[in-house]
């Protein structure tokens, strides 16, 4: 998997680089201070994935993620961690805080690697081919899944994708997240980001900003925030009236 870095500090991009070395499968062709000169070289080679700051002087690392070729995946790195709802919109693959574990890189890495290994297959046609009232059919990988509702434990939109994470598997079809959380019942599933919809049933914990789905962590977006609290908190997990 070929990668960038991009963060206008030489020693955090020293410290990307370190541990870059420590994990197979990684070939770091290129290491930039700015967004624009990793856009310039954007420009001419194919990336599998940047590891981006976001406070830089010039174009910050969320509106540089904006303008990102479709197939090339983003893990944040920064020092702050407000930005971090921010980086869902952009649909980062993940984001660390400096000064980033080895651990907590490896996790990161291996997330992108799955996710672009989902993405290197063609998923051409790929959608939903009918609905029951507790299932539906969905084309992936040349073969149709049956998928209960029930078992869908939340859906990751991923570029031109979305994913659904099961209780056994991923499934990876071509079709937006507007699209899908229309097919939906809204009973079980609620948006809780730009990227995300989740199966109430399977929420483990949450609090202002996450929801915790046993070992998943899904992001609660400002523009869905107000909704998520007013109507699945208050009216139907804890049924106060």
């Amino acid at each position: 998997m070929t990668c960038i870095i991009v963060d206008d500090e030489p020693l955090a991009r020293e410290a990307i680089q370190i541990l870059l070395s420590k994990i197979k499968g990684l070939q770091l062709i290129g290491n930039f201070s700015n967004a624009n000169s990793a856009s310039l070289f954007l420009e001419e080679n194919s990336i599998d994935l940047i590891f981006l700051d976001i406070q830089m002087p010039g174009t910050n690392g969320i509106d540089f993620a904006k303008t990102i070729p479709g197939k090339t995946l983003v893990i944040f790195t920064t020092a702050y961690s407000e930005f971090a709802l921010d980086s869902y919109d952009v649909e980062a693959i993940d984001y660390l805080i400096k000064p980033v574990r080895l651990e907590r890189f490896q996790k990161a890495v291996e997330k992108a690697q799955s996710y672009l290994k989902l993405l290197s297959i063609d998923h051409s046609g790929n959608n939903i081919e009918s609905i029951a009232s507790d299932f539906f059919f969905v084309r992936a990988d040349r073969r149709t899944f049956k998928v209960y509702f029930k078992d869908i434990l939340f859906v990751e939109g991923l570029k031109d994708y979305v994913i659904l994470q099961t209780q056994e598997n991923k499934i990876i079809t071509a079709m937006n997240i507007k699209t899908i959380h229309e097919q939906l019942p809204p009973k079980l599933f609620v948006r809780t980001s730009k990227s995300h919809i989740i199966n109430v049933q399977h929420i483990t914990s949450f609090d202002n900003n996450t929801v915790y789905i046993q070992k998943s962590e899904i992001p609660i977006g400002d523009v869905y925030r107000s909704y998520f609290f007013e109507e699945f908190v208050a009216k139907k997990l804890i049924g106060r009236k």
